[in-house]
């Protein structure tokens, strides 16, 4: 898995994940809010499959 996920994208899904899983936990969310461990895998893992099969790249190569 090589990495497609960067910067500013990455950012954003981990703290749109964490603040799903927290509105799930917290805030008698609804169920589909534990999607946001979808975001949150993706940013931590800097993969997103999705990203892949599109062929869109976000990190910054070297």
């Amino acid at each position: 898995m090589k990495a497609n996920v960067g910067g500013v994208d990455r950012a954003l899904r981990i703290i749109v994940g964490l603040a799903l899983i927290a509105w799930a936990l917290f805030g008698n969310g609804p169920m589909w809010a534990w999607l946001g461990m979808l975001p949150l895998a993706t940013g931590l893992f800097s993969f997103c499959g999705a990203y892949s099969l599109l062929g869109v790249n976000t990190c910054k190569t070297n």
